[in-house]
This record gives C-alpha cells, sequence and structure tokens, in this order.
C-alpha cells in the first residue's frame, strides 16, 4: 500500500472512531448526568459536547411516597390471585377467560417491572412511572413479534379481539380531490370549504405531536428537517397510500408551516423556559402553607431537572450517522402509523391508534434521552434499555409491513420521485466523503506541505547563517594576519628594536596568530 493509500486510512480510522470507550452503565450515570451541586452558576458543563444540566437544590427529603414498596406490591398481588382461585366463581366463557387471563399475565409483569427494574434517565413524577412505560412497551414489542408469526388473515381477525367492528376492508381516502384553496362557486360552508374541511381533529394531533418531538430531541434544525422530510416523503408515497395525497397547501401551508411549525415554536419556548429554570426541591411536610403544598403537589410532574441537547452532527462521521439514523428512526415511526393501519384494517380515529401514539411518547422521550447520552458521554459504552426496546419496536413495525403486503411497499413511484430520491441519496453520499474524507485529507496535506516549507526555510536559514559565520571568521582571519604583517614589517625596520623582536612575530604569523 503506498503513502497516500496509509494516510488516507489512518484518516478513516479517525473519523470513524466513536466517541466513548469506558466499560460499564448504570443509574448512577444518570443521576451524574441531571443533578449538578450547588453552585452560583445557572448551568454546569457535564462530561462533552455541550452537555449542560440545569442547577439543582434539593434538600434530600426522602418520604413514604419514594420508596420501592416491594413487599406490599406483593402481597397485593398475590392476595388478587387467591381471591381468583379460591373466591371467585369460575365462567365456562373460554373468550373471557382468555382475555382474563392475558390482562392478568401483563399486569403481574408490569408489577414485577415496577418494583425491580433499574431507573432510568427520568424520575418524575415518580420512577415507578417510567419503570411501567418500560414494561408497557416490552409488552407491545411482545404484541408486535406475536403478529408478526402470523398470517394476513389471522392478524385481521385478532384485530376483532379488541373490537369486533375491526377486520373489514378500509375505504380508500384521498385528500387532494378539490384542490382549490378559494371557491368561487356557491357552498353551504362557504367560499373556503376545502380548507375549512381539512381543518379536523388531527390539526390538534399535529400540533401538540410535533411539540412533544421538539422536547424529544431537543434541536429546533434537526425537528424542522424531519418536518419537511416527511411531508416530502408523503409526496413519494401517495401511489401506494391514498390517504397521503393532500393538497400543496394543505402540505406546506397548513401541516408544515401552520401545525408543526407552531407546534416546534412552541416547543423551542418551553425548552427555553426549562433551560432557564432553577429547580428547588423540598419536601413536601417542610412547606407550612396549603398554597405551597399545592404548588408542590403540581411540581411533581414538572422535570426534576433539564439536560441541554447539542447534536455537533458534523463533528465527526460516527455522530454524522447516528444523527441520519435519528431522523430515519423518526420517520420510521410516523410511516408505521399510517401502513399498519392500512394493512390491518384499524380506522384511524380508532383508540388502537390513539394508544400507539400515546405510547410512543414516554418510550421516545427516554429513548432519545438514553441516546444522547450513549453518543456524548464517555463513561457509557452500552445502548439504554428503553431506546433498545424502542428500535426493536419500530423495527418491528417494518417487518410486519413487509410481510404483510411486499407488493405494496414494493410498488415503484414514478420516474420524477425515483430521480429526486437518487439524486438526495447521491448529494448526501458525496457531502458525506468530501466533508468527512477529502476535506480533512486535504487540510492535512496543506498541513504538511507547510510544515515540510517551514523546514526547509529553517534548514536554509541554518546554512546561511553557518556560512555568514564563516566567511566572517575568515575575513577576521585575514584581518588579522595583515595587522599582524604590518607589525613586523615595523619592528623589523623600527632602529630602537634592533630586530629583536622579530623572530616571535614571524613565529605567530606562522601559527595563524
Amino acid at each position: 500500500m503506498g503513502s497516500p493509500l496509509k494516510e488516507l486510512y489512518s484518516w478513516m480510522e479517525w473519523a470513524i472512531m466513536p466517541a466513548h470507550t469506558s466499560d460499564h452503565q448504570s443509574s448512577e450515570h444518570y443521576q451524574q448526568a441531571e443533578i449538578s451541586t450547588e453552585s452560583d452558576e445557572d448551568s454546569t458543563t457535564v462530561k462533552q459536547h455541550s452537555m449542560k444540566v440545569t442547577r439543582v437544590i434539593d434538600d434530600g427529603t426522602n418520604t413514604f411516597f419514594w420508596r420501592t414498596h416491594s413487599i406490599t406490591v406483593l402481597v397485593f398481588m398475590l392476595g388478587v390471585f387467591l381471591y381468583v382461585a379460591l373466591i371467585e366463581e369460575p365462567q365456562n366463557d373460554i373468550n373471557y377467560n382468555t382475555k382474563r387471563g392475558i390482562l392478568a399475565c401483563i399486569a403481574a409483569f408490569c408489577l414485577f417491572g415496577m418494583t425491580q427494574t433499574k431507573d432510568g434517565p427520568f424520575t418524575r413524577p415518580h420512577p415507578a412511572f417510567w419503570r411501567l412505560v418500560l414494561c408497557l412497551s416490552v409488552v407491545y414489542e411482545l404484541a408486535l413479534v406475536y403478529l408478526l408469526f402470523q398470517s394476513l388473515d389471522d392478524a385481521r381477525q385478532l384485530m376483532k379481539h379488541f373490537d369486533p367492528k375491526l377486520g373489514v376492508p378500509l375505504p380508500e381516502q384521498s385528500y387532494a380531490e378539490d384542490c382549490r384553496f378559494y371557491d368561487p362557486d356557491p357552498h353551504p360552508n362557504g367560499h373556503f370549504h376545502n380548507f375549512w374541511e381539512k381543518c379536523d381533529v388531527f390539526i390538534w394531533g399535529h400540533f401538540f405531536g410535533w411539540w412533544a418531538k421538539m422536547l424529544m430531541v431537543r434541536d429546533y434544525w434537526l425537528c424542522n428537517v424531519i418536518s419537511i422530510l416527511f411531508e416530502v416523503l408523503e409526496y413519494s408515497l401517495e401511489h401506494q397510500l391514498p390517504n397521503f395525497a393532500e393538497c400543496w397547501w394543505d402540505h406546506w401551508i397548513l401541516d408544515a408551516l401552520v401545525c408543526n411549525g407552531l407546534g416546534i415554536w412552541l416547543g423551542m419556548k418551553t425548552l427555553n423556559y426549562l433551560n432557564a429554570s432553577t429547580y428547588h426541591w423540598r419536601g413536601l411536610w417542610s412547606i407550612h402553607t396549603y398554597s405551597g403544598k399545592l404548588k408542590r403537589i403540581l411540581k411533581q410532574f414538572t422535570p426534576y431537572s433539564w439536560t441541554e441537547f447539542d447534536w455537533h452532527p458534523t463533528e465527526s462521521l460516527s455522530r454524522w450517522i447516528f444523527t441520519i439514523g435519528l431522523v430515519a428512526f423518526f420517520l420510521m415511526a410516523e410511516l408505521n402509523c399510517f401502513y399498519l393501519k392500512f394493512v390491518l384494517w384499524i380506522p384511524p380515529p380508532h383508540f388502537i391508534n390513539f394508544s400507539r401514539l400515546v405510547l410512543l411518547v414516554p418510550v421516545g422521550a427516554v429513548a432519545i434521552r438514553e441516546a444522547y447520552q450513549y453518543l456524548n458521554d464517555p463513561n457509557c459504552d452500552k445502548l439504554g434499555q428503553q431506546a433498545w426496546i424502542a428500535i426493536a419496536m419500530v423495527v418491528t413495525e417494518v417487518l410486519i409491513v413487509l410481510k404483510f403486503d411486499l407488493p405494496l411497499v414494493m410498488k415503484l413511484p414514478p420516474v420524477g420521485v425515483l430521480i429526486f430520491w437518487a439524486l438526495f441519496g447521491m448529494v448526501l453520499t458525496l457531502w458525506t466523503l468530501w466533508f468527512f474524507f477529502v476535506r480533512p485529507y486535504r487540510k492535512h496535506k496543506r498541513k504538511q506541505l507547510m510544515e515540510a516549507k517551514r523546514e526547509r526555510q529553517r534548514k536554509a536559514y541554518n546554512n546561511s547563517s553557518k556560512f555568514y559565520s564563516r566567511q566572517i571568521r575568515e575575513e577576521s582571519s585575514i584581518t588579522e594576519r595583515s595587522k599582524v604583517s604590518q607589525h613586523a614589517t615595523n619592528d623589523a625596520t623600527h632602529p630602537a628594536t634592533n630586530g629583536r623582536y622579530s623572530t616571535r612575530l614571524r613565529t605567530r604569523m606562522a601559527n595563524g596568530h
């Protein structure tokens, strides 16, 4: 391998080097990243890459509310089982008993998880709540795995156990029949009836959904990139799902600018407030006024502290790939909602879709927080438990869609869409190669050339200095010899000396003095 290839290989190793190299991760890492000491500064830089947490003042009160209560929960669960086993009259309905048995298994698993699993990065309103979220996400992933091993017809009929009205084909619906923003013809709902017909309950879902996503990602530009890319994906997938077809003003004005944009803006304002706050926590019994106690109870549902995110996507190749993966994760989770309800015949306003979205909000919040810790904390080399389950959930949903309706997903888009995404992928790849490989390599070579130039100048300066020094010494020697010769001549011809110094001077001249 030649020298230039070796240098390029060394730069590739440097570019993909991970940002963390430690051996373990525990709940203490979250506490170290979330809690700062009582200082005069409003924020303290923790770890690296601008991972900042707000100032926290806590009196350390640990009341009955914060204890684990593992034995109490165990006794309560066994008491319920004792009632079912010895007191309750059994039912002969197999459908009823099956559903109760599954719900009892889920409840027992969640009670175990709430008391025995380790804490995550969040502690408010109570650590048991976030343990419950983890357990529910595990249950949802197990349900997805079970669904993955069924046939399409069995999966659709399985939905009838949740609602007998399910299991029937959905009517195709498109939102792009009439894209006139202003209709000059008379209409009972006015000339802007097309606009008002699009203003349904899903507008509030868009608004609050992007407000929540902004609190998860905590980056204004990254949220806007995800929002715009999703609208572009809706354009690109209209040939697969009819309800992706929307009017241009519905895509870019009502969705991207109004609903998504206002939700992101409100999330940014919320982040500014949370980042600037000082979190002062006192025990409830140390507050003597009823209004103070009420405020303290309400503040229990606010964060214990707040960590400011700065993803630094272009700092290294690993962080750039991580950021692209985060964007892809969000887009896949959004698309899965539409594809799953289309494949499994679940209407959009059904409670199953709503329950999935509600579960994804706390799951996504913890998963993104753990992913950020994994990316920035040098003492963390293991992905968090909630992030692990979240990735498994999204990927399993994608696999279910691919298994149940692969021809739908493989249906080719129009040529213009293919050209757009080919150009997008090519530009993204070329920019990545230029920024993380070519650009550093050129800077490295330029630095080497400058150092070589400075070395040549230094050597030239040293050589010239030696030359001038030798020339000066030779001129000094010649001058000294001429002076000695002159003195010798004067000594030999002077009548007072009678030539007594001439021999000594000639000896000095012979010796070079």
